[in-house]
């Protein structure tokens, strides 16, 4: 069959076809991306460079140990000689295809591993005695009077070498960005993951740059700290302008306008950015594609609009060039304001190349610009690889471009001359709803990956939402913004913002209605990889390529399906998550933990990794006495909670598994027939999840298992 078809298209294409010479142009357009491949062209390796050397520093960000420093300069010699030895290689374009991406795959390891240690913080003794910190304020994160702030550090108190940065939980209620202060804090460095698997905070916080964190034990004191003026006053400025927006919009939309125009997202409340993310609307507080589209693109056609109304210069000149030239500055100036985050870097980069593309008359939209876009962020984040905020970005624009294409292969076979004006209004309606579906498609399983949940009527809340957002809010909070210096910004802003109203109370809805979201069991991370391996193909691949994307997903999905969630989990702290059997069904009940007050956060994070859909348990009816708990779980295993070394000898004899408080010694450990998890156990192996059968343990992961012999797991321990 595949023959056959080779040979029929073959024809075809030589001309030796009865159809018309514009019926084989249509036959191949709309037939070209099933079609065999006729080898490895040039623009291919473009489009899997990024992929290659993205997996390259993925494979480093996510090995449990770290490697050794010799690889870097090993790696760098490696990917050179495969580039060198490409020339060889011509008459054979499968291999060569190989080796060259095996350059990309060597080098985007060695740049991630190289780029990790340049990074490394002082060396910075910490213990539970407050010390002097004096710097300014970089970022903050206000919730309420209280929030945390971003530091940048200019002395430290017992430290020969200040760290770069600090973060802090602070009162927030009289600081600006740029703000000079002083403050006495007790610090430690970054804590890790919460849950296996789960957000690193210790690694992010390597990254950023943050050697410590902490909390303040005294109120801000203004402090003169001399260096980066103008970085501070232009961070002091964006803070101010995010205020004025906000007090304008008024104060239910406000800060939502707010964080769409400056990225500052402080102001957003917590019940508002909750349903958003319920109601699958929670991309709208992320700037991204969509919202530099929408400033950028709104300001091209209206340049473009305004210049060729000049008639002796539209005579002359193309307006499409000026116009987009106007939108490119447009855009790198809401670059900057936004703050820069990865999907907002994306999208410039995006941006610019279409943009580029207008002035030397060039295709703008293409997989090729994607790649562009990705080998960039690459080369300035390659650690952002394995964050959902990258993976999701170019996934949605992976997908959407992949459907433009195929839409102007079948466009080409209409004749679109004669639309009318209703025809062109329903199609624009029509496209923010495929819009919605491709993203909405193409970023769920991602979501569902790192956020254990979906939203369940996501499509339907963007199709209410996306017109009132793409034709009202931003149009007109764009020009609020852009009114802004003249002291104009008033009226627009409240326009948006009355928009903006329609969004939250879509939003409202829809996160309310029953089963809003679907919580997702937490995969492993060779799902994410094999799902991510298998959307790339069908995304990037052509001809049967594209099919073979289809077992990869396949087979990432039937894994996720057949993984079975922890039985028992037990945080950090020492709290215990179980269930106990129902007296009524003889089955598992509901999940129950023995201590509320301790380890909250890292019990959400447990339940929800697990798939429960829960942010929070009730204490369990336990056995319990002054000394203790003896708890039987659903799997017939007996944990004993000892609250008092009193109670640890009858605990080794009546129980399975012995949580203790406080340290115990290894003497007292040797005696114990069973295992004992005191405070330095939990400490070395972090919260941890437990697959029990028939009363008995028989799998164990802790939290720290992957990232304690890293660097930052290491800095983290010492």
């Amino acid at each position: 069959m595949h023959r056959y078809i080779q040979a029929v298209w073959t024809s075809i294409r030589r001309g030796r076809s009865p159809v018309s010479g514009a019926e084989r142009a249509v036959l191949y357009r709309l037939l070209q991306p099933v079609l065999p491949s006729r080898g490895i062209r040039p623009s291919d390796l473009i489009l899997w460079a990024p992929l290659a050397a993205g997996l390259g520093a993925a494979v480093y960000l996510s090995v449990p140990a770290e490697p050794g420093s010799v690889l870097i300069p090993a790696f760098w010699l490696a990917a050179c000689a495969c580039l060198l030895a490409v020339p060889l290689l011509t008459a054979k374009p499968s291999l060569m295809a190989a080796i060259v991406l095996s350059a990309c795959a060597l080098a985007g390891h060695a740049h991630v591993h190289g780029r990790t240690l340049s990074l490394a913080p002082p060396v910075i003794e910490v213990s539970d005695r407050a010390r002097t910190v004096t710097g300014w304020v970089e970022r903050i994160e206000r919730r309420g009077r209280s929030g945390r702030v971003l530091l940048r550090i200019h002395t430290l108190e017992r430290a020969d070498v200040a760290p770069f940065r600090v973060r802090l939980r602070i009162n927030t209620e009289t600081l600006t960005p740029g703000d000079g202060i002083r403050v006495n804090a007790v610090l430690s460095h970054p804590r890790g993951p919460a849950a296996a698997g789960g957000y690193d905070g210790a690694r992010a916080a390597w990254y950023q740059r943050v050697a410590l964190a902490g909390f303040s034990i005294s109120q801000p004191q203004p402090e003169e700290v001399a260096g980066q003026e103008d970085l501070r006053a232009f961070l002091g400025w964006r803070w101010r302008l995010a205020q004025r927006i906000a007090d304008a919009a008024g104060p239910n939309s406000g800060p939502v306008i707010a964080a769409l125009l400056t990225g500052e997202r402080s102001g957003v409340t917590e019940d508002h950015a909750e349903a958003l993310r319920l109601s699958g609307l929670g991309h709208l507080l992320a700037i991204s594609g969509m919202h530099m589209a929408l400033l950028a693109g709104g300001i091209y056609f209206a340049a473009r609009w305004l210049i060729a109304s000049i008639e002796p210069f539209a005579r002359a000149h193309d307006p499409r060039k000026p116009a987009a030239l106007i939108a490119l500055l447009a855009a790198l100036g809401y670059l900057l304001l936004s703050g820069g985050a990865i999907s907002t870097q994306r999208a410039f980069v995006m941006a610019a190349v279409m943009f580029t593309a207008i002035l030397i008359r060039r295709r703008a939209v293409s997989f090729q610009s994607l790649a562009l876009a990705a080998l960039i962020i690459i080369a300035f984040s390659p650690q952002s690889v394995i964050e959902p905020g990258f993976q999701m970005s170019f996934a949605a624009t992976a997908a959407l471009i992949a459907v433009y294409e195929a839409w102007q292969r079948w466009r080409m076979t209409r004749d679109m001359a004669d639309y009318g004006w209703f025809a062109r209004v329903q199609a624009a309606f029509t496209g923010l709803a495929v819009t919605s579906l491709v993203a909405g498609s193409a970023t769920g399983l991602f979501a569902a990956f790192h956020f254990q949940r979906m939203a369940a009527y996501g499509f339907g809340a963007n199709l209410l939402a996306m017109p009132v957002f793409s034709f009202w809010v931003m149009p007109a909070g764009v020009v609020g913004l852009l009114l802004a210096p003249f002291g104009l910004e008033g009226l627009p802003l409240m326009v948006s913002a009355a928009g903006m109203d329609i969004v939250l109370a879509i939003a409202t809805w829809t996160s309310s209605l029953p089963g809003a979201a679907m919580p997702a069991l937490a995969p492993g991370g060779i799902v994410l990889g094999l799902y991510a391996t298998g959307f790339a193909l069908a995304a990037l691949g052509r001809g049967l390529v594209r099919v073979a994307g289809v077992p990869f997903a396949a087979g990432a999905l039937g894994l996720w399906a057949l993984q079975s969630p922890p039985d028992m989990m037990i945080t950090s702290s020492g709290v215990l998550v179980s269930r106990s059997l129902s007296a009524e069904s003889g089955e598992p009940g509901d999940w129950q933990v023995s201590d509320r007050r301790r380890g909250r956060f890292e019990t959400g994070v447990l339940l929800q990794r697990a798939g429960t859909g829960l942010s929070a348990a009730p204490r369990g009816d336990y056995a319990c006495d002054p000394l203790g708990c003896l708890v039987v779980t659903a799997e017939g295993l007996r944990v004993a909670v000892s609250e008092h070394p009193a109670s640890l000898e009858e605990d080794c004899v009546r129980a399975d598994l012995v949580i203790a408080r406080g340290n115990v010694s290894a003497w007292q450990k040797r005696r114990c027939a069973v295992p004992v998890l005191d405070d330095a156990a939990r400490a070395e192996l972090g919260s941890a999840e437990f697959w029990v059968r028939d009363g008995r343990i028989i799998r164990l992961r802790g939290a720290n298992d992957g990232s304690a012999a890293r660097v930052w797991g290491r800095e983290r321990g010492s």
